[in-house]
């Protein structure tokens, strides 16, 4: 299984990569962790918050792979334990299909992406950074990983 995390902007700054290498390296080929970047539209004063969103929207599902399940980071997604999430990434794995995770824009995703997802996931109440979120989801991946497959990382 590949899992694809499909983020709108690039650019960012050194720790992101780095943090985001660091767990992305740790994980075997058979979860391999993929970033895709996509062009985050360009802000200007006027421009209408739901024509970004439309536009970035059509870029992600463009970019979405061929039979994956489609997960949507959104805040009113559903939240997982780690422990919950581990056995959510067995239950992926077991489907036989690479999965897609997906990070909108400053301003959230599109209608028409939250509607293509077959799920959606918040990872907190909290509102995080965007580049913070592909660091925080490389972690949560490679924890959910590791309790799947008994490592030593994750402490209850």
């Amino acid at each position: 299984m590949k899992i694809y995390l499909i983020a709108i902007g690039s650019k960012m700054p050194s720790w992101v990569t780095e943090g985001f290498t660091e767990y992305q390296k740790r994980l075997p080929e058979s979860f391999a962790l993929e970033l895709v970047e996509l062009p985050m539209e360009k802000r200007s004063q006027g421009t209408s918050v739901d024509k970004l969103k439309q536009k970035e929207g059509e870029l992600i599902l463009k970019a979405l792979p061929k039979r994956c399940l489609v997960i949507a980071l959104d805040e009113h997604g559903r939240e997982y334990t780690s422990v919950d999430l581990a056995s959510e990434l067995e239950k992926w794995a077991s489907m036989g299909s690479d999965v897609a995770l997906i990070v909108g824009g400053p301003d959230g995703l599109s209608d028409a992406v939250k509607q293509r997802a077959d799920r959606l996931w918040s990872l907190s109440k909290l509102t995080l950074p965007h580049p913070l979120v592909r660091v925080v989801l490389a972690e949560t991946i490679y924890r959910a990983y590791s309790i799947a497959q008994h490592l030593p990382y994750h402490r209850a």
